[in-house]
């Protein structure tokens, strides 16, 4: 192993993107989310099924963001193929309704390295998240949400 292995480079991190996202309501209290570059999700109540519930979006994104900004520190050790599940499961606070903690637990296999090289990549993996993790970073800080606004529905023929 190199000296290379524990840089501690800036993970790469990806511009924002401006492409427009939106929901459009699908049924009652059911939307599905879009992004100018053609993903889609469902959205709605654990009730309705097949969905994603928003508290469980946000969930998914911390997790997702964690593990994208750390996979070139893990990719490095352990090669372009090593496998992770990233779960965010604490329980919603449901008298504030809101998740007073989100922890993020890295399920991945680190039996391999000695303990000098786990503990350095870890540290890593851990710095990346924290300088990279869009996510993180925001609700670590908080994030201002102003009111919503409501305005009359665009042209569509605007967005062709």
């Amino acid at each position: 192993m190199t000296d290379q292995t524990f840089e501690d480079a800036p993970a790469a991190v990806t511009p924002s993107p401006t492409d427009p996202l939106w929901v459009e309501r699908t049924g009652t209290r059911t939307y599905r989310g879009f992004s100018a570059r053609g993903a889609t999700v469902e959205v709605g109540p654990a009730s309705e099924g097949a969905v994603f519930t928003p508290g469980e979006l946000l969930k998914i994104a911390l997790a997702a963001c964690a593990g994208m900004s750390s996979d070139t520190k893990f990719a490095r050790v352990l090669g372009d193929d090593y496998e992770t599940t990233i779960r965010v499961e604490d329980p919603k606070d449901m008298d504030d309704d809101r998740y007073p903690v989100l922890s993020e637990t890295f399920e991945i296999d680190l039996s391999g390295l000695d303990e000098k090289t786990r503990a350095k990549t870890l540290l890593l993996a851990q710095r990346s998240i924290d300088r990279a993790c869009t996510v993180g970073r925001t609700l670590k800080v908080g994030a201002e949400v102003p009111d919503a606004e409501f305005v009359p529905p665009r042209d569509r023929s605007e967005d062709s």
